[in-house]
């Protein structure tokens, strides 16, 4: 018999919070928690559930719930609107084992997309959402991104967090350095100096990865000289740029669709 929690206050409950609520906390143990009907069964094709709580009515709607792996608990529901960084919820919450990719991993030959500085929670899980649709290889992201694990940037990604390597980089100007000692032609999206998407090169044997900056900022000048060149999306003269998420999901189609890389 599943064995149920009635305190907000049990120990399981405030470690999965703190893991909800940090991303030094994540960081340190290599776990994090998700939350979502569809969501948890879908991170676990590609991470290691750990503990798995739901709700009675959870469990009701749900009963393939039980066939996932990890320790199970059911929660009263004052206790799953703890674990709930939304106030309306689906009563179904997951500890999974972070997964653990490093910039070695990356192959001559590949596609990759790298974030800088993009602090958008809902723009960095929409970016990997994209990125694993359009086939890309891995993600890599620089230090001052929005957590990947944060359960805001988890919902977004709606489980793709899990079906491409996450790369956390660092100081990405050395990770676009590191990826074109492999060959790989290193391209940033920029609104200055830049050619025209379209005018790139229709094909990079060595690999390829394009470079996204944040929001407000863009690519910094450091990351523009570390990349082999800058391209830019035409637009019509009265717009200024687009949404972070929305031109790199632009620029991958683009890549997708003239077989750029190896």
């Amino acid at each position: 018999m599943t064995e149920k929690i009635t305190s907000r206050e049990n120990a399981k409950i405030k470690y999965a919070c703190r893991l909800a609520q940090s991303a030094a906390f994540r960081r340190g143990e290599g776990r994090f928690l998700a939350e979502g009907r569809k969501l948890c069964p879908e991170l676990a094709r590609g991470a290691e559930l750990e503990t798995l709580f739901y709700t009675e009515t959870a469990a009701e709607k749900c009963p393939e719930l039980e066939t996932l792996p990890g320790e199970h608990y059911l929660v009263e529901d004052h206790v799953a609107d703890k674990l709930a960084d939304v106030g309306t919820h689906q009563g179904v919450f997951g500890v999974f084992r972070t997964p653990e990719h490093t910039l070695e991993e990356a192959r001559t030959g590949g596609r990759y997309l790298a974030l800088e500085r993009v602090q958008d929670p809902g723009n960095v899980g929409t970016l990997l959402r994209s990125a694993a649709a359009f086939g890309f290889d891995g993600v890599l992201l620089s230090d001052g991104c929005a957590s990947v694990w944060a359960p805001k940037t988890l919902r977004a990604s709606m489980g793709a967090a899990v079906r491409i390597p996450v790369i956390e980089a660092g100081k990405m100007p050395e990770a676009i350095a590191a990826l074109r000692a492999k060959g790989i032609t290193c391209l940033a999206a920029a609104l200055y100096k830049s050619q025209p998407l379209s005018a790139a090169e229709p094909r990079y044997p060595g690999g390829v990865c394009v470079v996204i900056g944040s929001e407000g900022q863009g690519v910094r000048q450091s990351l523009l000289e570390a990349a082999a060149q800058s391209v830019i999306i035409p637009m019509q003269a009265h717009c200024e740029s687009l949404n972070a998420a929305i031109a790199a999901a632009i620029v991958m189609w683009q890549m997708k669709n003239g077989e750029y890389g190896g």
